[in-house]
């Protein structure tokens, strides 16, 4: 990670000011996304987008395992441990992997070639692995704090709940339960990382270091974006 020019934060509400002032580089902003939620996007940049992200998607459960195996406080995994039951399923609950499967067969993808990660772009699992390296190898702490672009996510939830029925009506309204059930999930794992780092990084320094991993993770939703747009181009 690149150190930036340092800002003052004295406080934890600094940081937590800080922190939630990170989403103007949230990749709702991208082209690519904003394409996707304006309606002008393509069947194959909407499928392209899907099998992509399908890699982040089966990653984060192993993403989260690797924070609750560096993790020895117990009340901490019996919180965390919920992400993965969240998105591997559990119990009559199939998850959000299968969830994100539904919307990729809802626009057209089959299963076996979803699962398979034949499209995923070399840049996009370069960039997911990146990020599942940084959980392994960090301070539980500051893997925990690297969740919390999930500040930003009920925003672009909403947006593809509220735009994605109109500008695309072939796609079936059932695929779109994956945004649904994130929208509630990812508010209490706000709280719950937020909470975390706000107790964990005290002092200048260690909130600088907050900020910069809050970054890291924006520059890895990013950089997905701009591999799927210099993939599957950019609709004007």
């Amino acid at each position: 990670m690149n150190s930036s020019v340092a800002i003052a934060m004295d406080t934890a509400a600094d940081l937590e000011a800080q922190l939630r002032s990170q989403g103007s580089a949230y990749h709702i902003h991208h082209p690519f996304n904003r394409m996707l939620n304006e309606g002008r996007a393509t069947p194959a940049q909407i499928r392209g987008w899907v099998a992509n992200r399908y890699y982040y998607q089966i990653s984060i459960p192993i993403k989260d395992a690797a924070i609750l195996a560096n993790c020895p406080d117990r009340q901490m995994r019996r919180e965390w441990i919920q992400r993965i039951l969240d998105h591997d399923g559990y119990g009559d609950d199939e998850g959000g992997i299968e969830a994100w499967t539904r919307l990729a067969l809802a626009v057209g993808l089959r299963r076996d070639e979803l699962e398979d990660l034949r499209h995923v772009l070399p840049a996009v699992r370069f960039a997911v692995d990146a990020y599942v390296n940084f959980a392994r190898r960090a301070p539980w702490q500051e893997a925990m704090c690297s969740s919390l672009t999930e500040l930003f996510a009920p925003n672009i939830h909403k947006e593809r709940l509220a735009n994605w029925p109109q500008h695309y009506p072939w796609i079936d309204l059932d695929g779109l339960q994956y945004f649904r059930k994130r929208l509630s999930e990812a508010r209490r794992d706000v709280d719950h990382g937020l909470r975390v780092t706000l107790e964990y990084f005290q002092g200048p320094q260690a909130r600088q270091r907050a900020l910069e991993i809050l970054k890291f993770k924006l520059d890895i939703l990013w950089a997905m974006n701009d591999a799927l747009a210099q993939a599957y181009g950019v609709q004007s």
